[in-house]
């Protein structure tokens, strides 16, 4: 294992299509890693590589790799950036010392590159934005810098000022060393030259906003900078130095990663304002024993401990877990899980990179990790030596949104499909799996449509199994709003002991969310003792097929208060059919309603989109419950009708620009308006 001082460990993060993976390639290509430079688009990416990705051209999963850089070794995180596939890259921005923020120079600032901001921001993490895709027509590298400054917490510090732009561009000027440096397309490497004259009044201007930025960050510095009206070239390094370690500024660099352009002195940048593990802040967790707080610093001679961040499922090797060391050493074969108080025996450690695993002796501070085929442990579990235990705080999946009944064209494969769920599953946090007890239907909920597609196309491949969805039935109920009496006689002759009874049940509506409740009312002996309980069996299957549309009866309050029997043809058999037949009778004359289940919603959305989510929540039939302000954002609570939300996330998305996100839960039921009732009734029947 190196020294950890030469440890470098970063995620690199951004919206969809600006161009993440592409630089991973460029830097494995960059360092020598790969041979060639690996694309996305014709399928040739070592960190896409599932057929899902490769097909769609975007990372579903966080994928790995390291790399050697003027003796140090980088680990490192290409995280996903579509929105169905968030949970990875939230993981990922838990784990990591430092992020590579990357932002295209065309598209810019989009929608989403506020969530990628927000996830940085919440963890403090020391930042290089990288400025991609330079080489492109209609790039704008002031343009996307305003909108930084604009729209994102993070403060960019420009060092690089790019020698032109589109087609033309070539290569950068650094504002700290005052160097231009000419981009060598084929390795990756660059080639110092004098700033062009040009660019020099510009490059001159550009450095004294950076002086300025920087000394604002420092006191002696903004005192050195007003006496003296400028920074030392090593008073401006070690100060942008200082703020990148803080979070307070971001260093800002230009390329363009399919060209592989500028990656070297990205990979300059990574070993300059990254920190070293044991330079980053100490990790805080619980001790489990006793709930005391425990710090562990990120240096090889503190005891061993890991957080587990990502669970993959193959179904040859098994499980893999996967995990960042954060503490200690880890070598040996077992390891102590103080989330599950169990220890756990594992065979290699893997380093990964790519598709590719390399065995591994041991694992120190920064390093990210797997074993497989371990027992019990989870993602989200904390790893550690038994002698020191230590209960680090995971963060939670991002709640599933969308839910489907799960089918199979294929009635024997419908165990196959549900045992590959599970397995899913264990892989996957965001995904749940459901039965519901009233449509008898098996429900998986998950992030978004296309989340649940992959998922489906997952099992397909790894276990030869088809997984169809289609939307799930609206649990509706039936209830009463009047009061009813009737009297039901069951009598039947067909030769030899007949059938009678006779009863009078009074029906009345009980509050909502009031169940069910049968009285005895009976005076006299006019029904013997032992066929009430008949009158009551008959009534709950009655009330479980409903009146209206076949859905089972709620609230309701039945007596049974009058009856006759016969003491040769009654039964319990009889006494049950009567208070069946009676109960459909007096609910059909009592005013039968359809209830249906209404949700709880929490919409999280931008400020200028209130009034649009607002307007369509109510062609949804929805009540605006209450709102509350944040910086950016609106949270407004809403009830809306299950019926009208089954696939809201798409229209969210839409409506928004990718930048709102909901939760939602059961609430309760509601009457339907008549006019839709009316519909639901005519279906069901029709069904």
């Amino acid at each position: 294992m190196k020294d950890t001082q030469l440890v470098r460990n970063f995620g690199i993060f951004g919206h969809g299509k600006c161009g993440k993976t592409s630089l991973s390639e460029a830097l494995l290509y960059t360092t020598g890693k790969t041979n060639r430079l690996g694309r996305v688009d014709d399928g040739t990416s070592c960190m896409d590589f599932e057929p899902e990705e490769t097909s769609r051209k975007l990372s579903i999963n966080a994928s790995f790799n390291r790399l050697t850089w003027k003796k140090h070794a980088l680990y490192f995180a290409d995280t996903p950036g579509d929105a169905n596939f968030l949970n990875d890259t939230l993981f990922v921005s838990h784990v990591v010392d430092a992020a590579v923020f990357v932002i295209g120079a065309v598209d810019g600032v989009k929608n989403q590159t506020e969530t990628f901001a927000e996830y940085i921001r919440a963890r403090s993490l020391p930042t290089v934005i990288f400025i991609n895709k330079m080489d492109r027509e209609r790039a704008d590298f002031a343009a996307t810098i305003d909108a930084i400054r604009a729209s994102l917490p993070q403060k960019p510090a420009v060092v690089h000022l790019p020698i032109g732009a589109e087609e033309d561009f070539k290569g950068v000027v650094n504002l700290l060393d005052q160097k231009a440096y000419l981009f060598d397309a084929d390795s990756g490497k660059v080639t110092p030259a004098e700033i062009p004259a040009d660019l020099a009044d510009e490059a001159a201007v550009m450095r004294e906003q950076l002086m300025e930025a920087v000394a604002e960050t420092d006191d002696e510095l903004i005192e050195q900078f007003l006496e003296e009206g400028e920074l030392t070239d090593a008073d401006l390094a070690s100060g942008l130095a200082t703020a990148v370690a803080k979070g307070t500024l971001c260093p800002v660099l230009a390329g363009s990663a399919t060209s592989n352009l500028g990656t070297a002195l990205l990979l300059d940048a990574v070993t300059t304002f990254f920190p070293a593990p044991e330079d980053a802040p100490a990790r805080e967790g619980i001790n489990p024993e006793n709930d005391d707080i425990v710090e562990r610093r990120q240096t090889a001679d503190e005891p061993f401990s890991a957080l587990v961040f990502k669970t993959m499922a193959d179904p040859y090797a098994g499980r893999l877990t996967i995990f960042r060391v954060f503490s200690g050493v880890i070598s040996g074969d077992s390891f102590y899980n103080a989330s599950k108080g169990k220890t756990e025996k594992f065979g290699q450690l893997l380093l990964l990179e790519g598709k590719e695993h390399t065995a591994v002796e041991s694992a120190g501070p920064g390093m990210i990790v797997a074993v497989a085929k371990l027992k019990s442990t989870a993602t989200g579990d904390t790893l550690c030596v038994q002698a020191a235990p230590v209960v680090f705080d995971p963060p939670a999946p991002i709640k599933p949104v969308v839910s489907y009944a799960v089918t199979t064209s294929k009635k024997d494969d419908e165990d196959k499909v549900f045992s590959a769920i599970s397995k899913m599953l264990e892989e996957d946090p965001t995904l749940s799996l459901t039965r519901q007890e009233q449509t008898n239907e098996i429900v998986i909920s998950g992030v978004g449509q296309v989340h649940l597609a992959v998922v489906g196309e997952k099992i397909k491949r790894k276990f030869g199994v088809e997984m169809e969805l289609r939307l799930p039935k609206i649990p509706y109920k039936e209830t009463i709003k009047g009061r009813a009496e009737v009297r039901y006689r069951h009598k039947k002759q067909s030769g030899g002991r007949g059938q009678f009874a006779e009863n009078v049940l009074v029906l009345e509506p009980l509050p909502r969310g009031g169940g069910y409740e049968f009285v005895d009312k009976i005076v006299g002996g006019v029904i013997p003792k032992q066929y009430i309980p008949a009158v009551d069996k008959g009534v709950r299957e009655a009330m479980a097929g409903g009146v209206l549309a076949g859905y089972p009866m709620v609230d309701v309050k039945v007596s049974v208060v009058d009856g006759s029997f016969h003491t040769v043809d009654s039964s319990e058999m009889a006494f049950k059919i009567s208070g069946s037949m009676a109960f459909k009778k007096g609910a059909m004359e009592a005013n039968p309603v359809l209830l249906e289940p209404i949700m709880e919603v929490r919409v999280r959305i931008p400020k200028d989109c209130v009034g649009d989510v607002i307007g369509d929540i109510n062609s949804r039939r929805g009540k605006v419950m209450g709102m509350d302000s944040e910086e950016k954002l609106e949270s407004i609570s809403l009830q809306v009708p299950m019926a009208e939300i089954l696939e809201y996330a798409p229209d969210l998305t839409s409506i928004t620009g990718g930048r709102g996100s909901f939760e939602m839960t059961f609430s309760h039921y509601e009457e339907v308006p008549g006019n839709i009732a009316g519909e639901i009734i005519a279906a069901a029947k029709a069904e």
